[in-house]
């Protein structure tokens, strides 16, 4: 059960957190901002946003993957 919350958690939070670490901005207040924007667009942000998260878990798995090394023989 820990897994699964702590997986919903960095999903969920995890685009905004990066985002105010890129920018210096509080990651609440990017939150709130987004919640703004979603309600005058219609939802349109939603989409931006999981594109961005989308991006984050490739790149989770792409560059923090274990690779196993080829033996030379």
């Amino acid at each position: 059960m820990e897994k699964i919350r702590e997986f919903i958690e960095w999903g969920a939070f995890g685009v905004c957190s990066k985002l105010g670490e890129k920018l210096g901005i509080a990651s609440s207040r990017i939150r709130l901002w987004f919640i703004y924007i979603s309600f005058l667009t219609l939802g349109s942000p939603i989409i931006v946003y999981m594109a961005m998260l989308f991006t984050l878990n490739i790149r989770k798995y792409v560059f923090f993957a274990k690779r196993n090394p080829v033996e030379a023989n």
